[in-house]
């Protein structure tokens, strides 16, 4: 049975196709009146009185670290009780007073009763309605804490939504709120919804949050429409994070020039590290990955010799290559990435950070039948930074392990359809048609929306099923509506092509849709029909593709140096064009490595002299610098994307 995926494709003219019982504590880094960025971090687990959860004492942890790193004076409160809590959040308001951005992170149990939303405390008991809220924090008590903060204020909530209560005049999740002014409040799903604790040791939603958090140059917007994304596909489109936003300036919660993708990076880290064990995770991670054929290669080559090869690919000074390590390791959660980073900088930056993640991810040796399932059966295009995508050909080979545990994991979850879609891809894989086909149609029943992707494709195709290109439209139609960006691509790329401008119309509708969902070829897209006129303004068309290149689509690069080269639509612009360059070529699959040294001609002298210069500036290139190709621009390029990536070449 072939690998049942949404369309994909590329033509450099055309559209792209679808595709928190511990201790209450406190830790304050210095006196937070002096602080441009304060944090109240609230995690509760081991309740008392309803039941427990698994994740939140971690990923409060884990969020205070992440924040810390990131310049944030954190209030840290773990398994309080209400007058704890309370206490944590008058010191927080005192400390909000004169910060910049003031931060409120909350894990664990809450309800909403009357529109009003309550965070649980350890020490909650249920009786009656009325005298349960009165044992609460309700969320507006944190809320008045930040109101007073000069600056931008955040809300997390990773609220795991069921109700612990069951008490009549209480409500499932959490109830949505305005959004102040100058605040953002973020919930892990939909109002009214209920969230999943995760499967592994951080909850979904969080699990996003620090995949994210970090990433250079990334508005909040943005960053959480990339939460969004991850959410649904470890979902299966059944939990949606939600989000109000009355911000009335920009924030990042990290600066600096933009980086190549994660998968780019893990490449380089590998590459660096001369590690073989790496370069194999990498075709774990990334079996249709840009970067497989070399990573083959190497692997292919002598290791004494093809490792004192990469490491004498370009100075490091900056320590750039520990920066690149520690943030893949930190994103990813991957054990073998804080081992190396041990291993390979014992006196680094964030050597105890390292360590304690190393630690916690250690004591889970054993991740669970959920956590197996996710791990053998994921669907590529539903891939996370924690949760990398399986080809089809590799989930053959492990298709009966595959579906022991996702098997096992639906019995255990009985609420998440995912793991019905995950037992039906793994079942397909194993052969068995019929059955795959059933357990789709089941999971398509209860909301997965990758099994109505998937499902579609099968009715178009006539694979397994009778050919019902009707029922396909359909299933795309119901995905698209529950916010499945596959389905809406494929929607949309039909429309296009209609004759009736009603139908064109709601192409871009649709296609605006699935970018705003996180869709890298949705938003690639957008760029195409703003560059012909057809959508917004031509002038976008830039925008649009190096957000598409950022979301993780390489050949946004490209086309964005284009515009910038040629000065089409907007003012040319060498420098900037040269970065969009530098950054394709370390993330395609070498079409753009090979453009610049055989077909250099398609770009002006200005924009090969400012690529020059910016590899002269962290030394891989040793030529003149007059916009004229020659074998050392080549050599530059070539040790650039095989290894030599550093941010000093893609500032200023």
């Amino acid at each position: 049975m072939p690998h049942w995926s949404v369309r994909s494709g590329f033509n450099p003219a055309a559209l792209l196709g679808a595709l928190i019982c511990g201790l209450l504590a406190l830790l304050l880094a210095a006196q937070a009146a002096a602080a441009p960025r304060v944090a109240l971090v609230l995690g509760n687990a081991a309740y008392s009185n309803v039941p427990a959860l698994d994740n939140p004492v971690n990923d409060a942890e884990d969020m205070t670290a992440a924040l810390r790193d990131l310049g944030f004076q954190v209030i840290l409160g773990l398994d309080g009780d209400q007058g704890q809590m309370r206490a944590l959040i008058d010191q927080f308001g005192k400390a909000a007073e004169t910060a910049d951005v003031a931060l409120f992170y909350y894990a664990g149990h809450a309800f909403q009763v009357s529109d009003q939303n309550y965070l649980v405390p350890r020490d909650f008991r249920a009786d009656s309605l009325d005298r349960a809220t009165a044992r609460t924090v309700a969320l507006n008590e944190a809320l008045g804490a930040m109101a007073k903060a000069p600056g931008v204020k955040i809300v997390l909530l990773d609220a795991c939504g069921d109700n612990p209560l069951q008490l009549s005049g209480s409500g499932s999740g959490l109830a949505r709120i305005g959004s102040p002014a100058d605040f953002l409040i973020a919930y892990a799903t939909q109002p009214g919804a209920v969230a999943f604790d995760g499967a592994g040791r951080n909850g979904t939603f969080t699990e996003a949050l620090l995949s994210h958090i970090h990433t250079p140059a990334q508005d909040i917007g943005e960053m959480m429409i990339a939460v969004r994304k991850d959410v649904m596909a470890r979902t299966g489109g059944q939990q949606i994070p939600w989000d109000a936003s009355a911000l009335t300036r920009r924030f990042r919660f990290a600066d600096g020039p933009p980086t190549a993708s994660p998968e780019t990076l893990f490449y380089q880290v590998s590459v660096r590290a001369a590690d073989p064990a790496l370069l194999r995770l990498y075709l774990q991670r990334y079996p249709n990955g840009s970067h497989v054929g070399e990573v083959l290669a190497l692997l292919s080559q002598d290791p004494a010799r093809s490792g004192q090869a990469r490491r004498s690919m370009g100075p490091d000074a900056d320590g750039a290559a520990g920066e690149q390590l520690w943030d893949l390791a930190r994103r990813s959660r991957l054990t073998p990435l804080f081992e190396n980073y041990i291993r390979t900088y014992p006196d680094g930056p964030h050597i105890d950070e390292a360590r304690r993640m190393l630690a916690e991810l250690s004591s889970d040796a054993d991740p669970g039948p959920a956590r197996r399932c996710e791990l053998l059966a994921t669907h590529p295009r539903d891939g996370t930074e924690t949760t990398p995508g399986v080809s089809y050909e590799l989930l053959a080979q492990n298709a009966v392990e595959a579906m022991r545990s996702c098997a096992e994991a639906s019995r255990l979850h009985p609420r998440q359809a995912k793991y019905v879609a995950l037992l039906a891809r793994a079942t397909a894989a194993a052969g068995l048609r019929a059955d795959a086909v059933a357990l789709y149609i089941q999971a398509a029943e209860r909301g997965d929306l990758r099994a109505m992707v998937s499902l579609a494709l099968l009715k178009e195709t006539g694979d397994g099923v009778a050919t019902d290109p009707a029922g396909a439209l359909a299933l795309y139609e119901k995905a698209a509506a529950a916010g499945s960006a596959d389905a809406a691509i494929n929607l949309s790329v039909t429309l296009l092509d209609s004759p009736r401008p009603k139908d064109q119309e709601r192409a871009i509708t649709l296609m605006q849709q699935a970018s705003q969902a996180g869709s890298p070829i949705a938003t690639f897209n957008l760029g195409v029909l703003a560059q012909e006129g057809r959508f917004g303004d031509p002038g976008d068309a830039r925008t649009l593709f190096e957000r598409a290149a950022r979301e993780g689509e390489p050949r946004g690069h490209r086309a964005a140096a284009v515009l910038l080269d040629e000065g089409r639509g907007i003012p040319r612009d060498a420098s900037r064009a040269a970065v969009q360059l530098l950054l394709g070529v370390a993330s395609d699959d070498g079409s753009l490595l090979h453009e610049l040294t055989e077909q250099s001609e398609n770009w002006t002298p200005e924009t090969l002299s400012a690529l020059q210069r910016r590899l002269a500036r962290v030394g891989l290139y040793q030529g003149p610098t007059d916009g004229t190709p020659g074998p050392e621009l080549g050599q530059a390029l070539e040790l650039w994307r095989n290894g030599g990536l550093s941010a000093a070449a893609l500032s200023g």
